[in-house]
C-alpha cells in the first residue's frame, strides 16, 4: 500500500504536527479502528485547516494547527459536522445517525 496525503503541498510545524497527533491517535484505537484505502484517506482540507485520516466508520480523525486531535463525524443526509473528544462519541454519533437513515 502506497501512503499519500492529499492537499497537502508542503509539510509546516502546524500541519506535520497534527499528523503526528492523529497517527498517534490511530495507533493508540488498535484494532477498533480501520483506515480507509483510498487515495484522499489522509490529507489536509484547505477550507477548515483540519490536517485528518478518514476512518472505515465514517469518522475521521482531525486536528487543526497542530492541536489535540478531535474526531469528527460528518452527517451524509444534511451536511452537518459534529466534532467528538473521543473515538466512542464518535461511534455513537454514526451509530445514531444510521439509525436515523433506517427509521426514515
Amino acid at each position: 500500500m502506497t501512503i499519500q496525503i492529499h492537499g497537502l503541498k508542503s509539510f509546516t510545524y502546524c500541519e506535520t504536527m497534527g499528523l503526528s497527533k492523529c497517527f498517534k491517535a490511530l495507533a493508540d484505537l488498535g484494532d477498533k479502528a480501520e483506515p480507509i484505502d483510498y487515495d484522499f484517506a489522509i490529507g489536509f482540507n484547505e477550507n477548515s485547516g483540519n490536517v485528518y485520516i478518514s476512518l472505515e466508520e465514517g469518522i475521521d480523525i482531525c486536528s487543526m494547527l497542530g492541536r489535540d486531535v478531535e474526531f469528527l463525524v460528518t452527517n451524509q443526509e444534511n451536511g452537518e459536522e459534529l466534532f467528538f473528544d473521543t473515538y466512542s462519541e464518535a461511534l455513537d454519533q454514526v451509530m445514531t445517525n444510521y439509525h436515523n437513515e433506517v427509521t426514515q
